[in-house]
């Protein structure tokens, strides 16, 4: 039986670890990647109890939208949370308002359950307010259930929660896992004080904690191929940690992306959400919950990360 928790301050509940949806949109994750494989792995997904699905405009220009739409229709309106995003480069008010009646059409919804912004606009100096205030309208018209954001700093989030007169921010999607804590620094602990709940996404570092790659393997689709902890020397300065999931795998008899995954899920208010480009996947990310990790386990996990240095310049 899959966990759940509330979203934030929300009567939205949402299984313990989610499905993103970035691989959805076109061939840039490889070209083993298809519409069909993809909608079957938000079926099985479904099937063994996960029910947040997060997706965005962003991804493929729309068509990754399309195809949960697709998926929506097979596995019925009512087992899903769906989430998407307002383009970050959509800051204007009336943009968001129109970005959002497209995404609905493409999802097939009538309401979106988390609408989220995709991260605060660096480039063209639209005041978040205007974003906001239109994220607020969109909540009052009920064409959402709840507002989140992603990629926002506790600068950002406060400075949205101050706009909003009548909501509530439930959530920040950011980047979270073994070898990417930045966030627990400051996001973290603000998230967990505030009760907004974390999304994180590329729980497994794109496949790095996944131990399928190494110097003799490396991903060459169009989003990892330039990921630098995929550089030999990062490979080489994650082998320990990646020797310490091994070994925490084999014990347990789970796979290393699931002790990853179920470290993650050992941090109160931290929803994984690990994309799946088939049902196989799925099967495996929901597999990482139903079980925790010890606290000795979860005690060498960390450290070990604490001594992993990578090195993005």
């Amino acid at each position: 039986m899959m966990d759940h928790l509330y979203l934030g301050s929300s009567r939205i509940q949402v299984s313990v670890i989610g499905m993103g949806m970035w691989q959805a949109g076109g061939t840039m994750w490889g070209a083993d990647v298809t519409d069909e494989n993809c909608i079957q792995a938000v079926i099985r997904s479904s099937e063994l109890g996960v029910n947040l699905m997060d997706t965005a405009e962003a991804y493929g220009g729309g068509h990754s939208e399309e195809v949960l739409g697709k998926a929506i229709k097979k596995v019925g309106r009512e087992k899903l949370v769906v989430a998407t995003k307002v383009s970050g480069s959509h800051p204007r008010y009336d943009d968001v308002l129109k970005a959002c009646d497209l995404s609905l059409r493409r999802l097939g919804v009538d309401q979106i359950d988390l609408y989220q912004v995709h991260w605060p606009d660096p480039w063209q100096q639209i005041p978040l307010k205007h974003t906001m205030k239109a994220m607020e309208k969109l909540y009052h018209d009920g064409k959402i259930r709840a507002i989140g954001v992603s990629n926002f700093g506790v600068r950002d989030l406060e400075e949205a929660r101050s706009i909003l007169s009548h909501a509530e921010i439930v959530s920040d999607q950011v980047k979270y896992n073994l070898i990417d804590r930045q966030i627990e620094e400051e996001v973290l602990p603000y998230c967990s004080r505030e009760n907004i709940t974390i999304l994180a996404y590329v729980p497994l570092a794109q496949g790095a904690l996944t131990g399928k790659y190494g110097q003799n393997l490396k991903p060459t689709d169009e989003v990892r191929k330039d990921n630098k902890a995929f550089s030999e020397s990062n490979l080489r300065e994650m082998s320990g940690l990646l020797r310490v999931l091994r070994d925490t795998a084999n014990k347990r008899g789970k796979t290393m992306a699931q002790v990853a995954l179920n470290w993650l899920l050992s941090h109160p208010g931290v929803v994984p959400i690990p994309g799946a480009k088939n049902a196989a996947q799925a099967e495996q990310n929901a597999g990482a919950t139903g079980w925790s990790l010890t606290k000795d386990e979860i005690r060498t996990l960390t450290e070990t990360s604490d001594k992993t240095k990578l090195d993005y310049f």
